[in-house]
């Protein structure tokens, strides 16, 4: 048994511009800031840390840019590989080389789909090394590795002044409106959505972190640019509006913890492989809930259109919005129940270092 925290080498290929890093970041701070364990995280591209991180949440972690020519440095106790990217050959020669050989995790991408839970915590020896890899998938189950959320993530989430936040971004207050959050990819989708907000009932506020866009106005709908947020600000983002659009796997899943409506943008894959995990998630969510049938469809077929897969109802989707805000609440407490997944990392780790 280890007398100190564990030294944990985290390797971070971006792929999707700020997906990876942000799930990787989010991560490392998790294990060195709640379980005190010393963090290195080597990414090939730095960029997306300046954004999504502060200087001071930066100071708990040692970060390195990855790069082709990898130093020589000794191998943590327990090695975790991102999204199946290949460890550094050097690296991977001195894993082989220590007598105590690390645990080593390929964290994989989050999916709802039924065979995750069966292959989660699977084993691959190293064809050359004496080497034993093992298969960490997040999830939405308990025999999953579950979902990344800090241990301090309600008391910040009560304390959340939503007066101030709007003061701070001239935002204004909003009775009767809709507060939107809007963080998507290139949509071909949108420009429908756009005049349906326009000419919408009730007027449409919509906030776009990161855009480069002015203000305007356009009917009904006002879109609002602001800055880019790092992930604790855009938490914040998520908690004051009422429906929040978002992307990838990061944003997706806080969106789940804030309790709002919310839209998913799944990262496209060719031969439209992710349209299956699209389907995954939202029968897993449905189940979750009182079974408002209206709502479900409603749901279904705004997600999908919004996935360029139909055609985009934003009135039959906008009347469901109040029952999908009582289901979204549902599986946000379901999804609580549940240990979180840097807690299930730590304990799964801690066993093989016995």
């Amino acid at each position: 048994m280890m007398n100190r925290p564990p030294r944990c080498d985290i390797f971070c290929a971006v792929v999707d511009n700020y997906g990876d890093a942000a799930v990787c970041w989010r991560l490392a701070r998790q294990l060195a800031g709640e379980y005190g364990w010393k963090v290195r995280l080597w990414i090939d591209d730095l960029a997306p840390l300046e954004r999504l991180t502060t200087a001071a949440e930066r100071s708990l972690v040692e970060v390195h840019r990855w790069t082709s020519a990898f130093p020589q440095t000794s191998p943590a106790e327990i090695v975790i590989e991102a999204f199946a990217c290949e460890l550094p050959p050097a690296y991977l020669a001195s894993m082989a080389a220590v007598s105590v050989k690390p645990v080593w995790l390929n964290l994989d991408y989050l999916s709802a789909e039924a065979w995750v839970a069966g292959c989660h915590t699977m084993t691959s020896p190293h064809p050359r090394f004496p080497l034993l890899k093992h298969f960490f998938f997040p999830g939405f189950t308990p025999d999953t590795g579950g979902l990344l959320r800090e241990q301090n993530y309600e008391t910040r989430n009560s304390h959340f002044d939503a007066s101030a936040f709007r003061e701070e971004f001239s935002l204004g207050e909003r009775p009767n409106t809709l507060t939107v959050s809007l963080f998507s990819y290139a949509n071909p989708a949108l420009p429908a959505l756009i005049d349906a907000w326009s000419t919408s009932a009730t007027p449409v506020h919509v906030l776009c972190p990161g855009s480069a866009e002015a203000r305007q106005q356009i009917g009904n709908l006002e879109l609002v640019p602001l800055p880019f947020l790092p992930q604790s600000r855009y938490d914040e983002l998520l908690w004051l509006c009422d429906l929040n659009f978002v992307r990838g796997e990061d944003s997706f899943v806080r969106a789940q913890w804030a309790g709002k409506p919310f839209v998913w943008q799944i990262y496209p894959q060719a031969d439209d492989a992710h349209l299956p995990k699209l389907e995954a998630f939202i029968e897993q969510f449905k189940k979750v809930g009182a079974g408002d049938t209206a709502m479900n469809q409603a749901m279904h077929n705004f997600w999908l259109a919004w996935n360029d897969q139909g055609v985009l109802e934003w009135n039959v989707f906008a009347r469901a919005l109040p029952a999908l805000k009582k289901q979204t609440e549902i599986w946000e407490n379901h999804l609580a129940g549940q240990r979180d997944l840097a807690a299930n990392l730590v304990q799964f780790c801690l066993e093989r270092l016995k």
